[in-house]
């Protein structure tokens, strides 16, 4: 049963474009900034990838990678919001997907410094993507703070998905190469 949804969940994941970054001119506020990283699966698969990654690494890991990639999203929110250009920002979101994906599926141990640095500058893409969004009018406080709940929450579920599994590591491993796979799909297509 579970390696049919893992399967599912891989087909539907290629078969979907990467809908996070197509504009959202009518929207605006706390909920459109909610809306943005949930209506992207290149963004869904990274933020839960980092939860599956604190969570797997444990400890300090815990709190470290998931403030990490807070901070650094809501730094390249800020580059985007103020027009400073990031280069490959949809490469950098598609590759993230990647690394991460791989990352969890190796099950290695990383230090907590490392890898906190590692979800932290894949998050500056993540959040340079917000930041470009922000439609004309919306209130810039109440999208981030719609953006950044989303992103928590996403994060969120990545470490209860992990506390879960963490009696059956193999599901956690076969739940990052999934991703690893959906994002080089996102990545080449």
């Amino acid at each position: 049963m579970f390696k049919r949804s893992v399967l599912a969940t891989l087909f539907i994941a290629a078969a979907m474009p990467a809908l996070a970054h197509t504009g959202h001119a009518s929207a605006s506020g706390f909920l459109s900034g909610f809306s943005h990283p949930l209506g992207g699966i290149d963004h869904v698969l990274a933020m839960v990838s980092v939860g599956l990654f604190a969570a797997l690494l444990g400890g300090q890991a815990v709190w470290a990678l998931p403030t990490s990639f807070v901070a650094m999203m809501l730094a390249g929110g800020v580059l985007g919001l103020i027009g400073i250009a990031v280069p490959a920002v949809e490469s950098g979101i598609a590759l993230s997907v990647v690394v991460l994906g791989a990352v969890v599926t190796w099950g290695r141990r990383w230090p907590v410094q490392a890898a906190a640095a590692l979800v932290g500058a894949f998050a500056v893409f993540h959040g340079h993507a917000h930041g470009m969004e922000i439609p004309s009018g919306a209130s810039v406080v109440l999208y981030s703070l719609g953006f950044t709940l989303a992103t928590v929450l996403l994060l969120g579920a990545g470490m209860m998905f992990a506390t879960i599994t963490a009696r059956q590591m193999h599901v956690s491993r076969l739940a990052g190469a999934a991703v690893a796979v959906a994002g080089f799909v996102l990545l080449i297509g």
